[in-house]
Parts: structure tokens; sequence; C-alpha cells
């Protein structure tokens, strides 16, 4: 299973490298990639769904216009990471050092942050529904452009954050899954407004 997974990460640096004329783009249903080095092979563009990163070492890993759905990277260290353009609906990345990554342009519907480190994160351009930021730091995290809806952000570090005024806050849950307490609107932002100023 590893040396057929480690052929196709092979296959897939040919594609990438050769723009799609030769080798073959990854794609990958329900594998644990915890036991392969992945350093020396591209994974943006793949399609990793339902596959485990937990607790791997992916800084400054590219995972541009990658498909990510279900996958986990719970404590992973993805600091400097690309998730420009990339579909990481239903992802796991609970207590992930997400610093100063990029989810420019992102698509995270119903994706778990609890307790992640997205200092400094680039979430502009993005999506994010029932999106799970509790417990998240997001201090200094730039949300311009982005949609929010039904996003939970109980506990969140949100000191700093730029951008809250270019971006589109239909409604947030300061509560939690089990019993919701939804904001929606000008009550939404103006809460969001005083976590960001709070010293």
């Amino acid at each position: 299973m590893k040396d057929d997974i480690i052929k196709k990460l092979a296959l897939h640096k040919q594609w990438i490298d050769s723009i799609g004329k030769t080798g073959e783009r990854l794609v990958v249903d329900e594998v644990d990639f915890r036991s392969i080095d992945v350093a020396e092979y591209p994974l943006d563009q793949s399609r990793l769904i339902a596959s485990s990163f937990d607790g791997m070492n992916l800084k400054d890993k590219d995972l541009y216009a990658a498909h990510l759905y279900s996958s986990t990277f719970r404590s992973a260290n993805l600091e400097n990471a690309i998730f420009i353009k990339s579909e990481a609906s239903y992802a796991d990345f609970s207590n992930a050092n997400l610093q100063k990554t990029n989810f420019v342009k992102s698509s995270c519907f119903e994706t778990v942050f609890v307790r992640v480190d997205l200092r400094k994160a680039k979430l502009v351009n993005a999506l994010f529904y029932q999106a799970d930021f509790r417990d998240a730091d997001l201090q200094d995290a730039d949300i311009r452009d982005s949609s929010f809806e039904e996003v939970l952000f109980r506990g969140a570090q949100l000191k700093g954050v730029t951008g809250l005024e270019e971006a589109t806050i239909r409604s947030i849950n300061i509560g939690t899954v089990e019993q919701p307490e939804i904001l929606a609107g000008k009550e939404a932002r103006n809460w969001l407004i005083q976590q960001i100023h709070t010293p």
C-alpha cells in the first residue's frame, strides 16, 4: 500500500512538472499518509479525500486547489502552508498550527478549526459555512471579502483581526453545536467588533 502511494505521488509530481502532459493527478481516498514522507512530493491540485495527515510536519506545503474533503490534519504543523482555492469542506484541523497560512478563495463548509493557531492567517475571499473556530487563535488574521454563516466562534481569540468591514457576516454561533446561540447580521458584526477590539 505504502509503495503504491509513493508511486502515485511520483506520478503526480511528473503531472505537475509537465503541466499535465505526462504522469497522473493524485486521486486517493481514505489513505493514511502518516508513515509517508511527502516532503519531496507536490500536493497541489491533488484530490485527497478522507485521508489522514494527523501530527505531520507540513510546514510551507503547497495545497493549492487541492480537494481535501473529510481529510484530517489534527495537531499537524501547517505553518505557512498554501490552501489557495482549496476545497477544505469537512476537513478537521483540530489543534493544528496554521500560523500564516493562506486560505484565499477556499471553501470551508463544516470545516473544524477547533483550538487551531491561525495567527496572521490570510482567510481572504473564502467561504465559511458552519465552520468551527471554537477556542481558535485568530489574532491578526485577515478576513477581507470572506463570507461567514452559522460559524462557531465561542472562545476564539479575535484580537487584531482585520478586514471585518469588507467581510460578509450573515450569522455566527457564539454557543455550541448542541446549544446554539445564533447572532445574525448587524448583531453578529457588532459582537465580532467587540471581540476584535477587546484589550
